[in-house]
């Protein structure tokens, strides 16, 4: 028996394997029946789009009553109207206060290393950006005129100010507010095992999605941006493996590595998959029985991460400036680079649940210092590997704010976030069925 168990693979290495072979599948098919029509129609927009787009819409499926749920469990349980202020008060802070600093260092690094050519420039290039709101349009829609209509619509700002309300009028109404309490924590534990069990079919969605990744994205779509590429790799990798752990360190005095070694599992999910929400129910499963956080905290500051807290979007914005900007021959000034950290920044909560986020907010940043949008166009070929990565460090960042802020509320079990063994998921359904 636990010669058996000592052989079982993690779920980590079980989806590293998945995607390791996703990738040189794909890469097999596409070198081996280049311009195949059954490949492309079959395999890579059948077989491979099937199994990829079922496991998102698995996990994106858990997203609308996962929030909802357990954000109604952890607001019940604060009574104290002040508690809560004062929860979102630093998450709010903390998060803008990372992604100032995250396009601050962006803007740093990509006038240094100047991967700009003004010969990249040609004629034709177009790119329509859709229009972004208003801030007056963003404090209006957060209040929902129809709670259920924003769930449908998987509207995450309206469905966590409905939660959090529902919840604090929960806490309100004595001993049936406790009935209706317990169960909602029942529910809550119900939608963590679905989530275990989509969990154990990671290695299979991961293997589909990066193998139509490989069918589809040729080394040619780098051309003549590679350097910036790589540019805002490298700013990524700097923020998520050496920033976020710094203040994680300075703001908690806990182990880095222990906290980058319990996020692997989430940050391949994320990117896999490049959607902070589809990611959100390992994430918040993650920070509950991996990293020791309370519900309370977790419940509420991950969903808000994942719809305002845009860190590597930031990035991606900051290179993307400095890179159009030395295309077409700009020379930007200190005032205009303190605009862009400013509007990035602020951005960032003003166009949260906007489709094709990332692209709107550079358009405004662009337009805020008068670069032409067009250069977007540009960039848009080797974003789809940037989003995965940017993807990833997002979720560490929402995942490094909850820990710090759970910490600082002393809703923080630390003996869970030591124990490398605790919350593990590979093999638990199975051997929890095997136990009874």
């Amino acid at each position: 028996m636990s010669l058996t168990q000592s052989k079982k693979l993690g779920l980590t290495s079980k989806i590293l394997i998945g995607m390791g072979a996703g990738i040189i599948l794909g890469l097999l098919l596409r070198n081996l029946f280049p311009d195949s029509s059954f490949i492309n129609e079959y395999i890579t927009e059948g077989f491979l789009h099937v199994i990829g787009t079922v496991f998102v819409s698995g996990l994106k499926m858990l997203v609308v009553p996962l929030v909802f749920i357990s954000l109604v469990c952890g607001t019940c349980s604060l009574s104290d109207p002040s508690k809560l202020g004062r929860l979102g008060g630093k998450t709010i802070a903390f998060y803008l206060f990372t992604t100032a600093i995250a396009i601050s260092v962006a803007i740093s690094i990509a006038i240094l290393v100047h991967p700009g050519n003004a010969s990249l420039v040609s004629e034709g290039l177009s790119f329509n950006a859709k229009e972004a709101p208003s801030l007056s349009e963003v404090l209006i829609n957060i209040v929902p005129t129809n709670p259920l209509q924003a769930m449908s619509e998987g509207n995450m700002l309206q469905i966590i100010l409905f939660a959090v309300i529902f919840g604090f009028a929960i806490s309100h109404i004595g001993e049936r507010g406790k009935r209706v309490a317990a169960l909602f924590n029942d529910l809550n534990e119900v939608i963590m095992r679905v989530v275990t069990l989509i969990m154990q079919l990671a290695p299979y969605g991961v293997f589909a999605l990066m193998a139509k990744l490989a069918l589809t994205l040729g080394l040619e779509t780098f051309g003549s941006v590679v350097k910036y590429f790589f540019v805002v790799l490298g700013v990524l990798l700097i923020h998520g493996f050496i920033v976020y752990p710094s203040l994680l360190k300075l703001f908690t005095g806990l182990n880095p590595l222990i906290f980058i070694r319990k996020m692997r599992d989430v940050q391949l999910f994320a990117f896999s998959t490049a959607s902070s929400n589809a990611t959100l129910p390992v994430t918040i499963e993650a920070a509950e029985h991996r990293l020791g956080v309370d519900n309370k905290v977790a419940s509420f500051t991950l969903p808000l991460g994942a719809t305002i807290n845009m860190d590597g979007t930031a990035i991606m914005q900051g290179v993307a400036t400095v890179f159009i900007a030395q295309v077409y021959g700009v020379d930007l000034t200190i005032t205009d680079y303190t605009m862009v950290v400013i509007t990035a920044t602020l951005a960032s909560i003003g166009t949260a649940g906007v489709p094709g986020v990332g692209l709107i907010m550079l358009a405004m940043v662009l337009n805020q210092v008068g670069l032409p949008v067009e250069g977007i166009a540009l960039i848009i070929g080797v974003d789809r590997l940037l989003d995965m990565v940017r993807t990833a460090v997002n979720v560490t960042g929402d995942s490094v704010a909850t820990v710090i802020i759970a910490k600082s509320e002393n809703e923080f079990d630390e003996t869970t976030f030591n124990d490398t063994q605790a919350g593990k998921t590979a093999g638990s359904f199975n051997d929890q069925l095997h136990a009874k």
